[in-house]
């Protein structure tokens, strides 16, 4: 009984302080952010919306390949014979359950100009090595793909070593050069949208898209889906953004006369047939160094240079691409790819790069447990007000704590109201999807549980900013097997090998140990029917 008092002690006292000036403020701030949030995911979903509501008026004009171009003339033969060269760059590590989809609906993509792919892999040893070469044999006569042995990375992340490697690697003449990672599963159309969206606008110098993760059930999985939707608005603009994601980057190896200097300063290998060969072997400029010398994230480098440099960075409307997360993704493959995420503020490219990544660490941090102290406070009044009913307490005690029940109506109203404009976004992400690739499998929202991921807004803004703080004191990341320790910003070192970190990947679930002519000339229309025969084929599909 004493220690029941002593509870009710404590939560009437907290209770009370809770509803002083800056517990009120806090209160506030929360419901505020839960809002903005609101506010931003449905400007997004409003973007999102009216690329559906172009596809369905293209349709009902008689386009029914809306979902590969807003001009059914565009697929006329005179055109596509005219559609430039496109190289595309796939980073590859270990091999996991959806890494086959994944590549098949990169490879089969209804681009109708000349394409290559490049797989990279660090080793024959990779598990991805044998799977990819099976695959890539199977589709030989079809398509003009290859993989590459990279190497060990050295000076800088692998996944960014065998970037460079595959920009060296690339065609002479191609005039665009698009990264994915290989958990991408690309639309038919995506890589004719991006090539159109380069040949309107000879500005643009990055085009970019973003993941729609698809949930597998459990706690970590809705995590990484929650962890990811905040970040969604920054690419649902229609146009320009100051974002990046490395999953998803076109670039024009070609460079204009009076932007040489920009171009060569991102990305220098992909310029090497146009610049001298004495600009690539002295580093001129200090291009070189700033990738491959210490270099950790690919994304956030090149939005750090291009946002010093003033370069136009855009995320077409279409550039939204189904994401499916591990089956077996646990709570502790989620911690340590948030802690992969927090991670990457402490690498850097300049002094400005790293005041700019200290302040985007301190206000993430902020506003996570901005956000979550609130909920914390609602449960202490609940609490105190369900003691105060069924206690024989006076009546002037429970009028002294009545108020916080106004907070906790005010937060769970604004919780709802910023639940249902995520659910709202993510609704029409998945038929912005499915309108795009007619062909596969729909995804649906029904294996959505929309009580974990209001547990996991709660657990993922808890627990950032104590992966914030711990990779800021560590200075080390275990990412797929190798360890990656900085230093002022640069990689300087690297340990790997069979015995350091897991056998699985942590966010896909991958395992980790374990005469080339120009593409056959074929009309639009053979390519196209190939390509749907392909599709028809029974294959794993996880959602």
């Amino acid at each position: 009984m004493a220690a029941l008092e002593s509870l009710d002690s404590f939560l009437f006292s907290a209770s009370r302080a809770f509803l002083s000036p800056f517990s009120v403020f806090v209160q506030i701030q929360g419901c505020l952010i839960c809002l903005v949030l609101a506010f931003g995911w449905a400007c997004a979903a409003y973007v999102r919306n009216k690329e559906i509501k172009r596809m369905k008026n293209e349709l009902r004009r008689g386009n029914t390949f809306g979902f590969l171009c807003h001009d059914i003339n565009e697929l006329e033969h005179s055109n596509q014979v005219n559609l430039p060269r496109v190289t595309v760059v796939m980073p590859l590590k270990g091999f996991g359950e959806h890494n086959l989809h994944n590549w098949k609906s990169q490879i089969t993509s209804l681009y109708g100009g000349p394409i290559e792919f490049l797989f990279l892999v660090e080793s024959t040893e990779d598990p991805a090595y044998h799977a990819v070469s099976r695959l890539i044999k199977d589709y030989q006569d079809e398509l003009d793909a290859k993989i590459i042995v990279a190497g060990y990375s050295t000076t800088c992340s692998q996944k960014i070593h065998n970037q460079l490697v595959g920009a060296e690697k690339m065609h002479k003449d191609s005039k665009y050069i698009l990264f994915l990672d290989d958990d991408v599963r690309l639309h038919p159309g995506s890589i004719g949208a991006l090539t159109a969206e380069m040949e309107k606008n000879p500005e643009i110098f990055i085009q970019t898209g973003y993941p729609l993760d698809l949930p597998s059930g459990s706690l970590g999985s809705y995590c990484i889906y929650e962890y990811h939707m905040p970040c969604s608005m920054g690419f649902a603009t229609g146009g320009r953004t100051f974002f990046l994601w490395g999953g998803c980057m076109m670039v024009s190896s070609f460079n204009i006369l009076n932007g040489a200097l920009t171009l060569h300063f991102f990305f220098p290998d992909i310029l090497r047939s146009q610049m001298h060969a004495d600009d690539f072997r002295n580093d001129n400029y200090g291009v070189v160094s700033e990738l491959r010398d210490g270099g950790y994230s690919d994304d956030m480098t090149l939005a750090a240079i291009s946002g010093a440099h003033k370069k136009l960075i855009t995320s077409p409307p279409v550039a939204v691409f189904p994401h499916p997360l591990s089956s077996d993704l646990s709570f502790s493959r989620y911690w340590n790819y948030l802690r992969k995420q927090t991670f990457v503020l402490e690498s850097y490219v300049s002094k400005v790069n790293r005041i700019m990544n200290r302040a985007l660490f301190s206000v993430h941090c902020y506003f996570s447990w901005g956000f979550v102290a609130p909920y914390v406070m609602a449960v202490i009044h609940v609490a105190a007000s369900l003691r105060m009913r069924y206690g024989s307490y006076s009546i002037e005690d429970e009028t002294l704590i009545s108020g916080g029940w106004l907070f906790v109506g005010c937060l769970a109203i604004c919780t709802a109201i910023e639940l249902l404009s995520m659910w709202n976004l993510t609704r029409i992400e998945v038929h912005l999807c499915n309108l795009l690739s007619p062909e596969a499998p729909p995804l649906s929202l029904a294996t959505y549980n929309w009580c974990l991921v209001f547990v996991a807004m709660l657990v993922d803004n808890f627990l950032y900013p104590i992966s914030a703080l711990r990779s800021h004191f560590t200075q080390s990341i275990n990412w797929s097997g190798i360890i990656y320790y900085l230093k002022d910003g640069k990689i300087y070192k690297i340990d790997r090998g069979n015995d350091i970190g897991p056998k699985y990947s942590d966010l896909s679930g991958k395992n980790l140990h374990g005469k080339r002519g120009s593409p056959p000339k074929v009309s639009f229309i053979s390519s196209l029917a190939r390509t749907l025969v392909q599709w028809r084929q029974p294959k794993k599909y996880d959602v």
